[in-house]
């Protein structure tokens, strides 16, 4: 039960953190039942901002480039989205032209927000802003002033590549219960850090779990206070209860995120999530394993359009893997393998063995036990909405629905642990 004076609260500790004002326009394309969507329309209405709604989620480029919005909200697979037909356009150039995009991409593995680039290193950032970077933007509409970002962790691979070809990339944390903000990254000097979140809002209070537990050092599971907490659960007190605890008098609400607080360039907390408590699994062995970060790591890869981890109460961590079509068939196309369509290349030893390597590149980022020691390649797509009759795979911000997944692909889960069973 969300309050006016909820909404609004959180309405106007928002408002300083977005790149927005009464000459601004938006697109909005997220869905507006969604909450984290809903406040920013009121946010925007309170600015002064238009707001301009997207035909359908299929129609979003040639909106975008129509409204020429200075800010829109997304989710991160969207960015990711947008990121591989980027990608992809690179690859289908030739010669000289396919050689200065890919070097212009290059130049963004070293980018930090505030970074200023002079000498040699400024030269070839104007260079590449000249000829492929500007490109990106007019494909935006030309006018974008930030993106910002919530409902699921972003890359950093993602913030660090438009952010450096002047499309700033800021994240956003809340809840649905917290009308929704928390942290939120700020767009201006010192105001974002990579990989954190940022600091809460200036109306928010964010602590963290002083009991502990089976976290990382100086983790714990993020609590929140402020005039943005919900009322309660509708009619479900036993339900309410277990969210809120008491602490020192004071009532917190428990997020069920897992963060650790980390120093920001302006010397302030910044916030940074580390997981959902609950997405948590627990290998047979009893260790916990976050399985988001492996997730975002697997999915940098231009190859790999979505993964899931799996090992709930198994031996080993595994993977589930949705290749990314179109790059998989470029990639096949370079090795001189036969394309004839996904079924049949996810059964090619040089495709499985590619996919390995992925694996080996990004395994040893992680401990031992969070390591992927199987996958499985899937020729299929995981939706927000299904026709079918089946249930969709992902929620309308594109987080994984996973208990979904698992009961849909049991049988291929199945197959990556039937030695561990044939061995008990």
């Amino acid at each position: 039960m969300l309050s006016h004076n909820n909404i609004l609260s959180n309405v106007l500790a928002c408002e300083p953190r977005i790149p927005g004002d009464h000459n601004s326009s938006s697109l909005s394309f997220l869905p507006v039942c969604h909450v984290y969507e809903r406040m920013l329309h009121y946010l925007y209405m309170k600015i002064g901002c238009s707001i301009h709604f997207a035909e359908s989620m299929d129609t979003i480029g040639d909106n975008i480039r129509e409204v020429q919005p200075e800010i829109f909200t997304a989710v991160p697979r969207l960015i990711e989205k947008v990121y591989e037909k980027i990608y992809n356009k690179g690859l289908e150039l030739s010669g000289a032209k396919k050689s200065l995009f890919f070097w212009a991409l290059g130049l963004t593995d070293d980018y930090e927000y505030d970074k200023q680039f002079s000498g040699l290193a400024g030269l070839k950032m104007k260079i590449a802003d000249k000829l492929i970077f500007s490109k990106w933007r007019e494909a935006l509409g030309g006018n974008v002033r930030g993106i910002l970002t919530g409902a699921a962790p972003c890359p950093v691979k993602m913030a660090k590549v438009f952010s450096a070809a002047g499309i700033p990339i800021r994240e956003g944390y809340g809840l649905t219960e917290t009308s929704p903000g928390l942290a939120i990254g700020r767009y201006k000097p010192q105001g974002a850090m990579l990989g954190a979140i940022g600091p809460a809002l200036k109306s928010v209070e964010l602590r963290l779990d002083p009991t502990g537990g089976e976290y990382g050092d100086g983790e714990g599971e993020i609590l929140a206070k402020g005039p943005n907490i919900m009322m309660g659960y509708y009619k479900k007190p036993e339900a309410t209860a277990e969210v809120f605890r008491e602490i020192d008098g004071e009532r917190w609400f428990c997020t069920g995120d897992v963060g650790k607080f980390v120093k920001g360039p302006s010397g302030e907390d910044f916030l940074q999530i580390t997981d959902r408590k609950k997405e948590l699994l627990k290998t047979s062995g009893g260790k916990y394993v976050a399985p988001a970060p492996i997730e975002n790591k697997l999915k940098e890869d231009f190859l790999v359009e979505q993964v899931m981890v799996v090992g709930e109460q198994r031996k080993f961590v595994s993977a589930v893997i949705l290749p990314a079509e179109e790059a998989l068939k470029d990639w096949c196309t370079q090795h001189d393998i036969p394309w004839n369509g996904m079924a049949d290349a996810i059964e090619n030893p040089k495709v499985i063995a590619k996919y390995q390597s992925i694996i080996d590149r990004y395994n040893p980022l992680f401990s031992k036990i969070e390591q992927i020691k199987k996958f499985c390649l899937l020729p299929t797509s995981w939706e927000p909405v299904r026709n079918d009759g089946t249930a969709a795979e992902l929620t309308p911000t594109m987080k994984l629905k996973r208990r979904v997944i698992r009961e849909k692909y049991g049988q291929q889960i199945d197959k990556l642990y039937a030695e561990e069973r044939a061995s008990v």
